[in-house]
């Protein structure tokens, strides 16, 4: 998939505002679990963690790993999409937006709900973006090229990413807590929900990616990133729960083993 694959066809307008209404409340709803102090998803452990020891802004320090994950898509021969490329660069701006414009909460009063509306609010985010079909997000390409190069399974290679980015982030001081459990739970459920709802009828038949650009042996789902979604998580966004639909509950538009598909699935 190339940085241009993809605009052409119908629903290009629907499909825009879809990717980037998505990655914008992605990087809010990332600002919220930050806000209710009590854990945050995977990749933002590391990305808290590295903000910590550097003095840059968590949305910043996202930015920066989204490019340098980018740069490892060379040598395992990923190609990025439109949704890549922003990906990196949108949900960081809007990150730091939302940490500017939203104090920090003190007491679990107000701690719960934001953590609460947060997790709803990235499972919202993360069927728009990934339903529009522009790419997959830096890291979520990361997984799907390791699938391809090592044979391994999409479940194994998620939980491989994410337990040492979990393990690295908490060393350097980023926030794991029942958040973090919380979120690897629900984002799975919740991300397939809103991925159902925000279907695009199927693509055109140009529109459709090669099937030299897909990902082997991931057609057929089987009964949780995003972003990136897997157990312990996304792209996501971007860090998220391995997500296993039941079969034919993901839609068709996204399920013929194209990268976000892959996502959906062990």
């Amino acid at each position: 998939m190339s940085i241009a694959s993809g605009l052409h066809g119908r629903h290009l307008a629907r499909r825009l505002v879809q990717l980037y209404v998505g990655l914008t409340l992605y990087g809010a709803s990332s600002a919220l679990l930050v806000r209710s102090g009590l854990g945050l998803e995977p990749w933002n452990v590391l990305h808290q963690g590295l903000a910590e020891k550097t003095g840059l802004s968590i949305g910043v320090v996202s930015i920066v790993v989204g490019a340098m994950v980018l740069l490892l898509w060379l040598p395992i021969r990923q190609r990025p999409g439109l949704g890549t490329v922003s990906n990196v660069f949108v949900i960081g701006l809007a990150m730091d937006g939302t940490l500017a414009l939203v104090p920090d909460v003190h007491g679990l009063v107000g701690q719960v709900p934001l953590l609460v509306l947060g997790i709803v609010l990235n499972g919202v985010a993360t069927g728009l973006y990934i339903a529009a079909r522009f790419g997959p997000g830096p890291r979520d390409g990361l997984m799907t090229g390791l699938h391809r190069l090592t044979g391994r399974s999409i479940r194994l290679v998620r939980t491989a990413i994410e337990v040492v980015v979990v393990a690295t982030g908490f060393l350097l001081g980023g926030s794991v807590g029942v958040g973090t459990v919380l979120y690897a739970l629900a984002i799975g459920p919740l991300a397939q929900f809103f991925l159902r709802w925000f279907a695009l009828p199927e693509p055109d038949s140009d529109s459709a990616a090669p099937a030299s650009e897909t990902a082997p042996g991931l057609a057929t789902p089987t009964p949780g990133p995003v972003s990136g979604l897997a157990t312990p998580v996304p792209e996501p966004a971007s860090g998220s729960a391995v997500l296993t639909p039941e079969p034919g509950s993901v839609p068709s538009s996204v399920a013929a083993g194209t990268p976000e598909g892959a996502i959906l699935r062990p």
